[in-house]
């Protein structure tokens, strides 16, 4: 007890004191009146809001190192740099995010597993590239809850620290070439070996040439191990539940995917109209009934 009133005895500790509530009031006063500025000039609420998070933070900190410095003693000069280590060590802290997304903007550039105008996929996000920023990279939106790789319209910002972290798949770099595959499930009845002779002449039609193929083959193989023996479109052979599966395998070029899996679909349909010995194969069901005469089967005992 007498420490404590010893303590408010000193000159210095009500000058403290009234110093403390001087600097509380000005910060107060001065983000009241800035508030006020930015509300005058009918900004939106987002950049009020904003404004009035920023003012809380700034005010805090100015308003607790002055405290620091006003309550330590010795002096603010000689205080400054243990300040300002103590400070830029919590922004180190507080801005890590920041910086991992520099240093990811940084690798980007210098080991370049995206460019602009690039088809990728980061996660669980697909899309087109379409700006590369200093904390962040923009993706045109692709699939989604659009079918197939169609643009949805929508933009997603995707922070550049990222490539560290996520898996990253690049469809346009290296072979710039896509296989896709298409399963045709034809009848049990139906001629397979004729179907599987006229899927073949159709995805020949609509595959990309193997000449330029082959020479996207070598182009990558400068920069990456690419094992790639055949290049021309093939028709495997299985055997499902309901039918045939005649699956074709072809390749196209990543942003015609869509487009040459409708018109392989349209040439299968014309076919398929024309020729009796082909059927598509779909889910059915069965039903056997007994002549009205047969006596009534019991089960086995």
């Amino acid at each position: 007890m007498e420490a404590f009133q010893a303590f408010f005895a000193r000159p210095t500790t009500i000058r403290n004191i009234i110093t403390s509530a001087l600097i509380i009031g000005t910060l107060a006063a001065v983000r009241h009146l800035s508030l006020r500025v930015v509300r005058a000039r009918g900004t939106d609420l987002a950049v009020i809001y904003q404004w009035r998070k920023t003012s809380r933070y700034l005010a805090f900190l100015i308003g607790g190192i002055l405290l620091v410095a006003l309550w330590v003693g010795g002096g603010f000069a000689s205080y400054t740099a243990t300040y300002f280590g103590l400070l830029s060590a919590g922004l180190a802290i507080a801005l890590q995010s920041l910086i991992v997304n520099f240093v990811g903007w940084v690798f980007i550039l210098w080991r370049r597993p995206l460019r602009i105008g690039d088809r990728i996929q980061i996660g669980e996000h697909v899309g087109d590239v379409i700006d590369v920023r200093i904390f962040q990279f923009l993706l045109m939106e692709v699939g989604n809850w659009v079918s197939a790789d169609q643009s949805t319209g929508r933009i997603i910002y995707i922070p550049n620290g990222k490539v560290f972290s996520e898996a990253l798949a690049n469809y346009t770099r290296g072979f710039q070439l896509l296989w896709n595959e298409i399963p045709v499930l034809l009848t049990f009845e139906s001629d397979w070996e004729r179907g599987k002779r006229v899927l073949q002449a159709i995805a020949e039609r609509h595959s990309a040439d193997s000449s330029s193929a082959a020479e996207y083959v070598k182009q990558a193989g400068r920069q990456f191990l690419l094992t790639y023996s055949t290049l021309t479109p093939t028709v495997y052979t299985s055997v499902e539940a309901s039918g045939v599966l005649l699956t074709i395998r072809y390749l196209c070029p990543p942003r015609q995917r869509r487009g040459s899996a409708q018109g392989i679909w349209e040439d299968i349909l014309r076919a398929f109209a024309d020729d009796p010995a082909l059927e598509l194969a779909y889910p059915t069901q069965r039903l056997y009934t007994l002549p009205q005469d047969a006596p009534p089967r019991l089960p086995n005992a």
